[in-house]
Order: C-alpha cells, then sequence, then structure tokens
C-alpha cells in the first residue's frame, strides 16, 4: 500500500505520518509507568539512607535528589514535599502494624494459626536485608528526633494491632474482660519478634546464619510460634492454678 503524502507549501508531496498503533501507545504507556515507579522507588532508597544517617533537619531534598540521581523537582512530583518523602519512608518499607491484624484476628483460627499469621506478618520485612537495618536506624533516630510519626503510628498502626492480639489470647483463653496478664502476654509474644528486629547486628555478629537467608527466618518464625504457644500455656496454668486457690479459699 503506497504511503499516504501531503502537500508541501511548493506543492511537492511529503509523506504523512503514520498514527501510532494501539499497541505501540500502550506499550509506551507502560514504559513511562514503569521509568516512574523506579524513580520513585530509588528516592525511596537514597531518602531512607540520607534520613537514617542525618536525620530529618540535616537532610536535604537536594542531597537526596543527587543520591537518587534523579531531578530534585521529582521530589515534589512524587512526595509533595520533604515532609511528604520523609512520611513515605518512615512508613512505607515496614509497612504498618494495622495492615495485619485481619491476617491473624480471625475467630476461626486456632491459636497456632493465629500465632503463625502473626509472626509471618511481623517477620515478613526482614527478608528485605539490608533495608530492614536503614528502617530501624531511622526509627532510632525519630526517637532521639521526634517529628510526630512515631506517636503517630504508636496510634494510628501500633496499639489497633496489640487490641487485635489481646483478642485473640481472650479467645482462647476464654477470658471474656482483658487484664493486666493479658496484656503483659501480648507484648511479650510481640517482644519475641521484635527482638530480632532491635538485635539484628547483634545477631549478625553472633550468629549471622540464624537470619541469613528467607529460610533461615521461616524456621526462626516456626520457633517463635512454638515458644508464644508455651507463653499461653504458661498462663493459662496459673490462670488455672489462681482460681483453683481463689475456690478453695487459699
Amino acid at each position: 500500500m503506497p504511503a499516504m503524502t501531503r502537500s508541501s507549501d511548493d506543492g511537492s508531496n511529503l509523506p504523512m505520518p503514520s498514527a501510532a498503533s494501539p499497541t505501540a501507545i500502550a506499550a509506551d504507556n507502560r514504559k513511562q509507568r514503569s521509568d516512574g515507579a523506579e524513580a520513585r522507588e530509588r528516592l525511596l532508597h537514597a531518602a531512607l539512607r540520607q534520613f537514617a544517617e542525618k536525620g530529618f533537619a540535616k537532610t536535604s531534598t537536594r542531597d537526596i535528589a543527587q543520591a537518587a540521581d534523579i531531578n530534585i523537582a521529582s521530589i515534589r512530583y512524587y512526595f509533595g514535599d520533604k515532609a511528604g518523602l520523609y512520611r513515605a519512608v518512615f512508613t512505607e518499607p515496614l509497612g504498618s502494624a494495622r495492615d495485619d491484624i485481619a491476617l491473624f484476628d480471625q475467630p476461626a483460627f486456632t491459636l497456632r494459626q493465629s500465632l503463625e499469621s502473626f509472626f509471618t506478618s511481623f517477620i515478613s520485612p526482614l527478608k528485605q536485608g539490608d533495608l530492614v537495618q536503614l528502617c530501624m536506624r531511622l526509627h532510632f533516630r525519630e526517637l532521639l528526633e521526634p517529628t510526630g510519626l512515631w506517636a503517630e503510628e504508636i496510634d494510628n498502626g501500633i496499639k489497633p494491632s496489640h487490641a487485635a492480639l489481646v483478642r485473640v489470647l481472650c479467645r482462647h483463653l476464654g477470658v471474656t474482660k482483658a487484664d493486666d496478664d493479658m496484656h503483659r502476654l501480648a507484648f511479650s509474644i510481640a517482644g519475641l519478634a521484635l527482638q530480632m528486629f532491635v538485635a539484628r547486628d547483634v545477631i549478625q555478629a553472633i550468629r549471622p546464619r540464624l537470619v541469613a537467608t528467607p529460610d533461615a527466618l521461616d524456621r526462626w518464625t516456626a520457633r517463635l510460634v512454638d515458644y508464644a504457644e508455651a507463653m499461653v500455656a504458661n498462663e493459662t496454668a496459673r490462670r488455672s492454678d489462681t482460681n483453683d486457690q481463689q475456690h478453695s479459699g487459699i
């Protein structure tokens, strides 16, 4: 088929530009979305390292853009401003504890199923390797130089997740109203997993193979479930002994 032509001002025929096919347009759109996602990810990683090392106040958007090798205007485009970028860095890599509630707070689950789901979701970020260490440094720095995001995460993420774990424990221990010991038990169970984040550098220095691979982390997760079940069994026995003593008048 002959190419379409148009007339130029001098009367000669020039080839008409061909319209892009739907397939070409779709491919171009996918490339733009892919490039945009990659640019955003590079900014997040560069900002995480900068904020973790220097803190919010001493980190400039120019430093972040240079580290990511991306135009500084991209920060405004993707995150709005420096505060928006910091919020994304603080919340996105590890996620919010509230997001995992539906994974373990299921009335039909056995206690072990709930604990398995709780620890699996809790430990999952550790499989991201060095990224988690930077996140922990950022969280520690946030405690020293608070911007308000840690307090926000406690209210909106940690408190609801803790309350859900307490509900699970009450359900399986047959307790209608949570007392201080139920909260102690919930904090202690969560502390088993939290220790792996806080002491990751120590673990790597003493027994690195325990956290070296995803399979190693899966094995540790399974052990945490065992340990937590033992803690629940101990609390169940303690409550039973207390009730027996009260009924016998001791």
